[in-house]
């Protein structure tokens, strides 16, 4: 089902290979690349670009969205970045998020009760999605360390095995504003196990 969708937005640079993409499907529009991800996997850019590069062929000609401009020392990995595609002719097209849409965003959020942590890049793709999109599926996101039927553990990433980041963000909070989107009828939350072809 998420392969069929008229857009396809993912975060943090997901994989797409290695079996998951029966669950997950591989179309992908929109790409989000957060600045720590290539600091602490790709070494800031510093030397060998080629394997970032060539981590990217799974999304194809899809919008990379870097934001280079929340903190100073995102700058110029972000910039990095974007050489890296230019350097090695990657389909791949990036752009940045606009800093002042990330404080609106915050400000409207937190005048309605979401006051702790800054906003994840779910939260605010979520958005992105819900201003231009009449439809919105929400895949993934659950912030518990345990299965939501099941109960069993449950990883933050499937691709991964990385603990999430609770003192950044609020998930717990920014899960309950989903729920009730969801329950409003603003958007829909799947949870539950992905079902090859049916999710």
């Amino acid at each position: 089902m998420i392969d069929s969708a008229q857009l396809v937005i993912r975060c943090n640079l997901p994989s797409l290979g290695k079996g998951y993409e029966k669950h997950v499907g591989t179309k992908t529009d929109i790409v989000t690349a957060n600045p720590s991800i290539m600091l602490k996997e790709y070494g800031g850019l510093m030397g060998h670009r080629r394997p970032f590069v060539e981590s990217l062929h799974s999304y194809g000609k899809s919008m990379m969205v870097l934001s280079p401009f929340s903190y100073a020392h995102t700058t110029p990995v972000c910039l990095r970045a974007v050489y890296s595609i230019r350097d090695f002719e990657s389909p791949i097209q990036p752009m940045f998020f606009n800093p002042d849409y990330f404080q609106s965003l915050a400000l409207f959020w937190r005048s309605r009760g979401l006051r702790r942590g800054l906003l994840s890049t779910g939260l605010v793709m979520v958005n992105i999605a819900l201003e231009h999109c009449a439809n919105v599926h929400l895949y993934g996101f659950w912030p518990f360390s345990n299965h939501p039927f099941e109960l069993n553990a449950v990883k933050n990433h499937y691709y991964d095995d990385k603990k999430g980041k609770w003192g950044v963000h609020s998930m717990p909070a920014e899960f309950d504003l989903l729920l009730r989107l969801h329950s409003q009828g603003v958007l829909k939350l799947h949870l539950g196990n992905c079902r090859p072809g049916r999710n």
